[in-house]
């Protein structure tokens, strides 16, 4: 059998093929499982145990070569072909990689798409805004903490034209030309003047809605809010609420969800509470209502808004705000299978 498998060596060293068809006849019987060297595999188990080993080294010698010899007519034939053909530089580049949506916007599309089944539509408005639509509209006092320099960011050669702080102005907007019924939904980008840290940002993202039309009422805000923290959170999620104060609601609310780590037992994530604050809400005020031409006598309404950077905190335990807008793609690859 080692003489046989010498001669093979011998006749593998010196293959010679003229075509890729050819080869591809090489190939196939020398390294086939119906192959030359295949049958020889099979043969090995009648070798005397005394000539096993010599044998089988001379088989692995054997496969590799023709291995070898194959795979250098393959990168003969290749190379060939590569120099025969002019390249497509019409073509993209290959492979493409494929990109992902930023975490922001996938969170931001869940909330649009659950309130979306509840019948609110899109609105939008400028970031760039005047003082009515962003406060006076919305009740604020003229000596409102809010308005101070230290929140807002003010154009400085129109002192009334400011980064709005809010997408309640958007609210504003629909409100003095719509009349009721007015269901609408309004993310969008808003601006404080805020030193950056890893908890807070001079820009962030929120989500605001707005319902008025006749009869409106708190139960309906609490049905709506339940119904937004189960199907963004699971179905096992609790919601509670808390009084607040916001200028443009009476009355105010904080929500909170059960932790959805922990699953309201309590952990360092919601500090042993089991609970989260995740939006604030409430009854539009009747003054909002009237300071944009509605009759606050015939119709009622709730608003509740929240920031996109929390909600996205809350599904993917993102602990550093300034991740989301400092564009590294390590941090963005990893919501590949979130788009």
């Amino acid at each position: 059998m080692i003489e046989k498998i010498e001669q093979l060596i011998q006749e593998i060293e010196s293959l010679k093929a003229a075509s890729a068809e050819e080869l591809e006849a090489l190939r196939l019987k020398y390294l086939s499982k119906k192959g030359i060297i295949n049958d020889l595999m099979a043969d090995f188990r009648n070798v005397p145990v005394e000539q096993k080993k010599a044998v089988g080294q001379k088989l692995n010698e054997l496969k590799t070569k023709a291995q070898d010899r194959i795979n250098a007519l393959k990168e003969v034939f290749d190379a060939q072909k590569a120099q025969g053909e002019k390249p497509d530089l019409t073509r993209t580049a290959y492979p493409a990689p494929l990109g992902t949506r930023h975490p922001l916007n996938i969170v931001k599309n869940e909330i649009i798409d659950i309130f979306s089944r509840l019948g609110f539509v899109l609105a939008d408005g400028p970031e760039v805004e005047d003082d009515w639509h962003v406060f006076s509209s919305m009740n604020f006092a003229e000596d409102h903490p809010a308005r101070d320099m230290q929140d807002t960011f003010f154009v400085e050669s129109h002192p009334d034209i400011i980064l709005r702080t809010h997408t309640s102005s958007v609210q504003s907007r629909v409100m003095e030309v719509t009349q009721p019924p007015i269901r609408i939904i309004c993310p969008g980008r808003v601006y404080r003047n805020e030193a950056i840290s890893y908890r807070a940002h001079c820009f962030f993202h929120q989500v605001e809605a707005l319902y008025v039309d006749r009869n409106v009422s708190f139960s309906d805000l609490k049905q709506v809010l339940l119904y937004f923290a189960q199907e963004m959170f699971g179905q096992d999620t609790k919601i509670r609420l808390r009084p607040s104060y916001f200028p443009f609601t009476e009355p105010s609310a904080e929500m909170d969800i059960s932790c959805n780590i922990c699953g309201g037992k309590g952990c360092p994530f919601c500090k042993g509470t089991g609970w989260v604050e995740i939006l604030g809400c409430g009854m539009v005020d009747p003054n909002v209502l009237e300071l944009n031409g509605i009759n606050s006598k015939e119709y009622t309404g709730f608003a509740l808004g929240m920031g996109i950077e929390r909600i996205t905190n809350l599904k993917y335990q993102v602990k550093d705000l300034r991740m989301f807008s400092e564009n590294d793609r390590r941090f963005l690859e990893e919501f590949e299978s979130a788009n």
